[in-house]
C-alpha cells in the first residue's frame, strides 16, 4: 500500500495548486473546510483519489475528518 501521508499531502497540494491564487501551506493541523476551504466538489475529488490510490477513504465509510491529520489517522487504524 502506498504511504497514506504522502498520498494525502500530494493530493491536497495538487488540488490547491489547480485552484490558483496564493499558495496555502498544508500541515497535519490544516482544517480541510476552514483553512484549506475545500468545497463539496473538492471533498468528492479527494474521496475519489484516496479510494483509487489507497483502496478506501474515510468519507465512503461515513467518517468526516476535519483536519489533514484526521484523514491520515484513518489509514493508521
Amino acid at each position: 500500500m502506498p504511504d497514506a501521508e504522502r498520498v494525502v499531502f500530494r493530493t491536497l497540494r495538487s488540488m490547491l495548486r489547480r485552484r490558483g491564487g496564493e499558495a496555502t501551506a498544508v500541515t497535519v493541523d490544516s482544517d480541510l473546510y476552514g483553512e484549506l476551504a475545500l468545497d463539496s466538489l473538492e471533498v468528492a475529488e479527494l474521496s475519489a483519489v484516496l479510494e483509487d490510490d489507497l483502496g478506501r477513504d474515510p468519507y465512503t465509510e461515513g467518517i468526516t475528518p476535519r483536519t489533514v491529520g484526521e484523514v491520515i489517522e484513518f489509514y493508521d487504524r
